[in-house]
């Protein structure tokens, strides 16, 4: 990693517009050359990672619908979905029958047209282990479990150690040298360890971009703040640190001028994806992908956070505008991804683009006080794209028993251990965005740990 990304990110932020810059003589000339260089059938390929922060209960947003509806129902009592509210998936996979939370039943069309798969019981793991190994202290687990900061930081890649890159950011460092970008890595969060890279920067932006900073007209090059911004990444000094202060200047200048011509470029915003800031998100995504893919960009990983998902009491809505509800939080995430989805083939880029989700970690079983769950490990994940070999649910899934052959706490009170490493659906993802194998150690450390390195969801 840079170390000075950090203090670039600081820098964006001071100065008013998280990347919003402009682009040097010569990176002027290469986004000219590559707007020339478009074609229809360029090999785009892109992830966009949803980060539900907070930690979601997915015990609620993938329900059985088969027998172990009864273990489920018993278990979570004030927490069940009523079978009423669960919207019914095609098929039987995983050795059960599902149903979906009826606030996402939007999804379920894309999951019985097989453009949605769930993998079932994931989070990150050194290697394969028992609640029975955790239970008696003779497993080898990962640190920090329970905490956000930490688990957030381990699900996107982070190692435990003092290199704070993630699985995303490494892995486009190993790319082939044909297939790297300037703008490969693009967060909307300051939780940003996916995307980080051990040498490499990353773009940051919000919702929506920026043309401006302050006066200067990103997009105008005979704006006189332009300009005064453009001399001024042309600086240099006797001291190294102020070297490096305007050397992360000028990328920021670079990566956000990019980013502001490319939506200057861009078809209007969808309207469908809904109007909270994970809808507007991925909106500005669908605007500026298509404009990337048509510079001749051939593979970016995005990443977007929404967060809310903490959800200690009050858990379940009984009023359609409780909006601090995991029901209404679920609704978002939902109406958001069918949006971006119908976007993404609206565009052409319905095959070239795979979304997933993450989060902290799913949540206990058990109900807590104040019709709540606290935190647990295991969870589900969706994962969205023409290339997904949709319409299942990968993995193992948990047995719904509190105090079961999965429940590694001692309280019973429902906490799963994964079955499926974070390790191995990265691995996955970055293979179909053309990590070679030879490189997989490097990128996942713990991957070797695992017979299944490949999960087999995408095609």
């Amino acid at each position: 990693m840079n170390f000075f990304q950090p203090n670039r990110r600081a820098f964006l932020k001071r100065a008013g517009a998280a990347t919003a810059t402009g682009l040097s003589a010569g990176a002027l000339q290469w986004l000219a050359t590559q707007s020339n260089l478009a074609h229809a059938d360029t090999d785009y390929r892109a992830l966009v990672c949803i980060y539900l922060s907070g930690g979601n209960d997915s015990n609620n947003m993938l329900i059985p619908t088969d027998g172990a509806y009864t273990d489920y129902a018993n278990a979570r009592k004030e927490l069940a979905l009523g079978r009423s509210e669960i919207s019914p998936l095609n098929g039987t996979s995983a050795g059960h029958t599902f149903g979906l939370h009826s606030a996402m039943m939007g999804l379920a069309p894309l999951y019985n047209q097989k453009r949605l798969a769930f993998i079932s019981n994931a989070g990150p793991l050194i290697k394969p282990v028992t609640a029975e190994q955790v239970k008696n202290n003779s497993a080898t687990i990962p640190a920090f479990l329970l905490s956000h900061s930490d688990q957030t930081a381990m699900q996107q890649g982070w190692q435990g150690g003092a290199d704070p890159s993630g699985w995303a950011g490494r892995g486009l460092e190993q790319l082939s040298t044909s297939l790297r970008n300037p703008i490969a890595a693009l967060t909307m969060t300051q939780n940003s360890t996916l995307v980080l890279g051990q040498s490499s920067s990353v773009a940051m932006t919000y919702p929506g971009g920026t043309r401006y900073w302050g006066q200067a007209d990103l997009i105008n090059s005979s704006n006189t703040a332009t300009q005064i911004l453009h001399s001024m990444t042309q600086m240099q000094f006797p001291q190294g640190y102020d070297n490096e202060y305007v050397r992360t200047m000028k990328g920021a200048l670079n990566d956000s001028t990019i980013l502001a011509n490319a939506l200057s470029q861009a078809a209007p915003a969808p309207t469908d994806l809904g109007t909270e800031y994970l809808a507007q998100g991925l909106a500005y995504l669908a605007q500026i992908m298509p404009v990337m893919k048509s510079y001749g960009y051939r593979r970016q990983v995005f990443l977007v956070e929404y967060g809310g998902f903490d959800t200690h009491t009050a858990q379940r809505s009984n009023a359609i505008n409780d909006k601090q509800s995991q029901d209404y939080l679920l609704s978002v995430v939902a109406k958001a991804m069918v949006g971006f989805d119908a976007a993404m083939q609206k565009s052409g880029l319905g095959n070239n683009v795979v979304t997933f989700t993450m989060s902290d970690f799913s949540r206990t079983l058990k109900p807590a006080a104040g019709g709540g769950s606290d935190h647990a490990w295991g969870g589900h994940s969706m994962v969205m794209g023409g290339p997904v070999l949709g319409g299942t649910v990968y993995g193992t899934f948990p047995s719904l028993m509190l105090g079961g052959v999965d429940d590694f706490d001692e309280a019973a009170g429902g906490r799963w251990v994964p079955t499926t490493s974070v390790d191995q659906i990265g691995a996955t993802l970055m293979a179909w965005m053309g990590l070679p194998t030879a490189n997989m150690a490097t990128v996942f450390p713990n991957l070797s740990n695992f017979t299944q390195k490949n999960l087999g969801f995408l095609a």
